[in-house]
Order: structure tokens, then C-alpha cells, then sequence
């Protein structure tokens, strides 16, 4: 085996680890796999000779390449705003989800899930800033000291402390701890789809927390009479899923981010995939992929049960 051969053998070892870090940063399973190849390129082009924790280079170089990405959408949306436009699709966007059969998770999903990585706190990771995701993502999640995140962000270990403090606060207001028992998911979960098949209003609000929030996005492609929104409060958002009732028939339960969610595949053609967060027995939050496009990269049609 040569030198390339072996690297690349190495490199390898750390893919799934890296792949994890960069879906945590971007919430993009695309732009992880982009972000992980960008990171080969780096290597390859770097005197391996001098890297003494080939591990912790990676993360650092993966760290650079998703800020850089942050960064670049963070200027995008600011170019949008002053040229008089908006960017309503912040408020509605929903991150990649990861989906399995309900039944299990197959190991790359695993990798992807740990630390029960769900939707909502990456939705909630979208809202902060680049270098603040940044300390955040690498520091609470993977356990990479302040002095090594303070040379990615250019900043002192104190000043880097005070980003993923501050994102710590943001995440533990926003996102409480959700229900971790699949069984008592199972329920909720069940009980809204009987009550949607069956069309039944009432039974729909009983499993709605009364601030409950719906986020759809429905992408570039469908925006209109199936435009993105946002829904609040039990009754509105059990009146949006009665006017879906149609193709509750098709809808499964399936994994999502290592929680149990919903995957609506009618005639073998993913129309949408929902996180859902319960607490206490009430769904509190519903995270709607309908985005053909992205959603045809998911493979529902073979995961769903």
C-alpha cells in the first residue's frame, strides 16, 4: 500500500465522525458530503508529515470549511435585505432530515443521530450566527477545546467561550428537552393519525399542545397555494392537518433524526416528511419537509414501513 492509499484508508476512519460535524453546522446532508470532500481535498494537499492528531486536524479544517459556508449564506441574506427583498425562507426553513424504517437505524444514520441530534435544535442552530454555531456545535457536541475553536474563528479562548454560551442560552430556550421514551412517542404519534384518517377535529387538538408550532417548507419550487409557512396554536395547525386528511392514509411512521416522525408517500411518491416533538404527552412542535426536490433524495419510498 502506498502513502496515498494509506491516507486515504485513514482519512476514511474519520469520515462518519466529520460527516456529523458538518450536518450539525450546515443542516444540509448535501452540503455535509461537500464539506467532507472539501476537507479530503485539504489534505491531500497538505505535508501529513507535520500533522501529529490527524482526528483533531480534520475538525479543525472542517470547522474553517462549514464556517465559510455559514458565512457566505449569512452575506447572502444580508445582499437580499438591502436590496429591498426579504427572506421569509429562514422563518420556514426545515433542515435535511435523517429517515429510517421506525423499526431501526441503519449505522451511517446512527453516526448522524448521536447526541439525538433532532430537527428543532437544528432549526434552532440556524438562527445563531456563524461563529457562535460554530463554538457551539464543536465545543458542547464534540468536545473540542476553546484554545482549538478560537484559532478556526479567529478569536481569543474567552471571547470564544462567550459565543457558545450565548448559544447555549439561545438552545435552552427554544429547545427544552423533548419526550427520549419511543414508546410514549409511538402513542402521540398514533393517536394523531387515527384522528386525521378519521377526520376527527377534536381529536386533533386533544394531542396539539395550544402553542403548538407548525413549520412547512415547501422549497423554491411550490411556493404559492402550497407556499412555506408557519402555523401557531393547536386549532389552527389541527385545521391544516384536516385539509391534508386525504393522504393520511399514506402516512407512516418512520425515524427522523432518531425520534419518531411522520413520512406521507402516497402511490410510492414522498410528498412530505414531518419531525414532531412531544412533551408531556402533546406535541409541541411539527418540522414539514415538503420540498419535492429535497425530498427526492431522501429514498422515502424504500424506508417507509
Amino acid at each position: 500500500m502506498d502513502d496515498a492509499e494509506l491516507l486515504a484508508r485513514r482519512f476514511e476512519e474519520h469520515r462518519g465522525h466529520l460527516k456529523a460535524v458538518a450536518y450539525r453546522m450546515l443542516g444540509s446532508l448535501a452540503e455535509a458530503e461537500d464539506a467532507v470532500q472539501e476537507t479530503w481535498l485539504r489534505l491531500a494537499r497538505t505535508e501529513t508529515e507535520e500533522i501529529r492528531n490527524l482526528g483533531g486536524w480534520l475538525t479543525t479544517v472542517i470547522g474553517r470549511v462549514c464556517l465559510d459556508l455559514l458565512r457566505s449564506r449569512a452575506a447572502r441574506r444580508e445582499q437580499l435585505t438591502e436590496t429591498g427583498g426579504t427572506f421569509d425562507a429562514l422563518d420556514t426553513f426545515v433542515p435535511d432530515p435523517v429517515v429510517g424504517p421506525a423499526a431501526r437505524i441503519d449505522p451511517e444514520a446512527e453516526v448522524l443521530q448521536a447526541d439525538s441530534v433532532g430537527l428543532a435544535l437544528l432549526v434552532v442552530l440556524e438562527t445563531l450566527e456563524p461563529a457562535e454555531r460554530l463554538a457551539f456545535v464543536l465545543h458542547d457536541m464534540f468536545a473540542v477545546p476553546f484554545d482549538d475553536i478560537a484559532r478556526i474563528v479567529d478569536r481569543s479562548p474567552a471571547a470564544t467561550r462567550q459565543l457558545a454560551s450565548r448559544a447555549r442560552r439561545r438552545v435552552k430556550d427554544v429547545a427544552p428537552p423533548a419526550e427520549p421514551d419511543r414508546g410514549r412517542q409511538r402513542a402521540v404519534l398514533e393517536a394523531f393519525l387515527a384522528a386525521s384518517r378519521a377526520g376527527d377535529l377534536e381529536g386533533l387538538v386533544a394531542v396539539l399542545h395550544p402553542d403548538v408550532v407548525l413549520r412547512v417548507d415547501s422549497g423554491a419550487l411550490v411556493r404559492g397555494a402550497a407556499a412555506s409557512k408557519v402555523v401557531r396554536g393547536a386549532r389552527p395547525v389541527a385545521e391544516q392537518a384536516a385539509m391534508f386528511a386525504r393522504f393520511a392514509h399514506a402516512t407512516r411512521l418512520v425515524s427522523v433524526n432518531g425520534s419518531l416522525g411522520l413520512a406521507t408517500v402516497p402511490d410510492g411518491q414522498p410528498q412530505s416528511v414531518a419531525a414532531v416533538t412531544v412533551v408531556d404527552g402533546l406535541i409541541t412542535g411539527m418540522y414539514l419537509l415538503a420540498d419535492p426536490e429535497r425530498l427526492g433524495r431522501l429514498g422515502l419510498d424504500s424506508l417507509v414501513d
